[in-house]
């Protein structure tokens, strides 16, 4: 190791040391306006961990007093820079159910759908987070529909609902993909139904969706399996409808990749009509 990297390791490890002393002193000191002022600094210098404990250390204190408002919000605001979104959220709801018509009422309520956007799962897990920043969101737009955070609230909530029709097309793919599996198609109940609901379901509820067409290539995909796995006496019904629900989705959707998939459902239910054996190939 060079002097130089050794000079400024032990620099740095001295300045750092100092550092964490000045902030336990402070910490402790019995001057609230001198802490304050200290958290303000900090916050300032971008060391949002210890501003949010001094800030934290502080609310209660200055409840009532002239501080107050503007030390909760910095609280939040210290806690959702330094990464801690939970508590931020929290801190945001707080501060506007205690100062609707505060001086960063606005902001604040803003920044609870911010703060849960920022805790939101991959489209596999529990979408919980999901719907309460969606709820957070569509709150904030009610409140400030002439807000300047308006129409970035508004794209976050766009995409949010992409998430959760997201996870239900992750629902509707994986009943297709265990078809027959855990059971067959005798009285219903089984995957394919399953997956079927689910999309139209899905259809219903986000009739722009982007996955539109993935959703009704599941249905359709799902409606011509389920009358090849059916017990013969459902499957002349179920050919029928699987047939129209193939033509129905080349005619919304004729240039889909899945065309041919369609073509070769509908020469298959013909077969079946015709002559009344099933194609399992």
């Amino acid at each position: 190791m060079s002097k130089y990297r050794l000079f400024v390791i032990i620099s740095a490890t001295i300045l750092l040391s100092s550092c964490a002393k000045e902030f336990n002193a402070v910490y402790k000191s019995d001057d609230y306006i001198y802490r304050y002022e200290y958290a303000k600094e900090m916050y300032a210098r971008g060391k949002f961990s210890r501003a949010s404990l001094l800030f934290g250390d502080m609310v209660t204190l200055f409840k009532g007093t002239d501080n107050a408002e503007e030390c909760l919000f910095l609280y939040g605001m210290s806690c959702y820079n330094s990464g801690d979104y939970d508590s931020a959220a929290e801190i945001f709801k707080k501060y506007y159910s205690s100062y609707s018509k505060g001086k960063y009422a606005e902001i604040a309520n803003y920044l609870i759908g911010e703060s849960l956007y920022q805790t939101v799962p991959e489209p596999r897990l529990d979408q919980t987070p999901t719907l309460q920043a969606m709820k957070a969101y569509q709150n904030f737009i009610d409140l400030y529909p002439y807000s300047q955070y308006k129409n970035d609230a508004q794209g976050k909530l766009y995409l949010l609902q992409d998430k959760l029709v997201e996870k239900e097309f992750l629902n509707a793919k994986l009943y297709y993909n265990l078809g027959t599996y855990f059971g067959n198609c005798t009285n219903g109940g089984n995957n394919y139904e399953a997956c079927i609901i689910t999309s139209q379901n899905a259809l219903k509820e986000y009739p722009y969706t982007t996955l539109r067409e993935d959703f009704a290539s599941l249905i359709m995909k799902s409606k011509y399996s389920l009358a090849v796995h059916s017990v013969k006496e459902k499957q002349s019904d179920r050919f029928q409808d699987a047939e129209d629900e193939c033509y129905g989705f080349i005619n919304e959707y004729p240039n889909s990749k899945d065309r041919s998939i369609a073509e070769k459902y509908i020469e298959k239910c013909k077969r079946y009509t015709k002559t009344g054996e099933v194609d399992k190939n």
